[in-house]
């Protein structure tokens, strides 16, 4: 079954499969890297314009490993999920510093770069260097278990190493970039969550989800539990030039290396802020309409309060993990999504 499963794979991938995608020309393991990271957990049209513009400022990866972490995060700014920027520019530099700036041709050793698994790593040497090896991401593992009828949460071993072990079998010695994007293609243009275009995929008639009517159940979902809930106060001082105080974030956690505004967990805790560790005077507190943030595994209620700086100390900058940001200037500096609508409001007012 596995050479006419791929065949018929790679077929209809020629006919209809996505051939002019930006990091397929020219296909090369430092862009074909760089597409992947951004492609998990976002989908190909939401990615495009982040990969062109990342690819402008950074053509290569010496470019990449010199630049400063901030540059690489402003350009990440919006597509979430930064740990993967962080990533990104941490693997670059170890690429310089331990292997010439050439990709490792060695799944161990690609797999041992920061931010990069093992379906990861098997995507960049299929596609980059047409080297046989299987990639498990979540259009692959949609197409193989409702086409081999695996039942179960793929993020269970058992299930996974089962779906590995198909992903593996089916892989062809011949054309592995292709078939690579192919199945890539195949879960996200016919194979979606959402009903799916079986009449057009080139496998159905061995398709047991479609032959048992299981394609609404396979993939098994994952078990259904409620996201908590969580709140902060967004503290938005800003001075008479209308410049606002930014912060940075540590690098791990919520927005790892990312600037923010100062945070408090009540409004009563953000006024005495302003006063005892920022020393300054502000006015009354202005509270704006509050913003909801859904992260993978909880929800965060943003209340921001804007308070105009009427009086400081002069020395109470000195800390370089906090800045004076125009709105109206902004520079290249890596902001969270909801802080950087806030931002351009409050751009918008001025």
């Amino acid at each position: 079954m596995t050479p006419h499963f791929a065949q018929r794979v790679l077929a209809w991938f020629d006919a209809h499969g996505r051939h002019d995608l930006p990091w397929q020309h020219p296909r090369d393991p430092y862009r074909v890297w760089v597409s992947e990271i951004m492609l998990q957990q976002t989908q190909v049209g939401t990615v495009i314009p982040y990969f062109q513009r990342f690819m402008d400022r950074f053509p290569d990866v010496y470019r990449l490993a010199d630049a400063r972490p901030d540059e690489v995060l402003h350009l990440w700014s919006g597509l979430g999920y930064y740990a993967r920027g962080r990533n990104l520019h941490r693997a670059a530099r170890v690429l310089v510093e331990q292997h010439q700036g050439r990709f490792p041709e060695d799944i161990d050793r690609v797999q041992a770069l920061p931010g990069i698994g093992r379906s990861t790593a098997g995507a960049i040497l299929a596609l980059g260097c047409d080297q046989r090896h299987p990639i498990l991401d979540g259009n692959v593992k949609r197409v193989l278990a409702r086409h081999f009828g695996v039942s179960g949460w793929p993020g269970e071993k058992p299930v996974t190493d089962r779906l590995w072990r198909l992903a593996e079998s089916m892989t062809p010695t011949e054309r592995v970039a292709d078939y690579t994007q192919a199945m890539m293609d195949l879960g996200a243009t016919l194979c979606v969550r959402s009903r799916p275009a079986c009449r057009l995929c080139p496998v159905s008639d061995t398709c047991v989800a479609l032959t048992t009517g299981q394609v609404s159940t396979l993939p098994t979902p994952r078990p259904k539990k409620d996201k908590p809930v969580r709140s902060t106060v967004m503290l938005i001082l800003r001075d008479a030039q209308g410049c606002i105080l930014l912060e940075q974030r540590p690098n791990k956690g919520v927005w790892g290396g990312l600037w923010s505004f100062p945070e408090t967990a009540t409004e009563d805790e953000a006024i005495l802020f302003c006063g005892e560790s920022l020393r300054m005077k502000t006015t009354a507190g202005e509270r704006r309409p509050g913003i909801r943030h859904s992260f993978t595994h909880f929800h965060l209620d943003i209340v921001p309060l804007v308070r105009d700086v009427v009086a400081r100390e002069a020395d109470a900058m000195t800390d370089s993990g906090r800045v004076w940001y125009n709105p109206r200037r902004p520079d290249e500096r890596g902001l969270a999504a909801p802080v950087k609508r806030l931002i351009d409001a409050l751009a918008a007012e001025c």
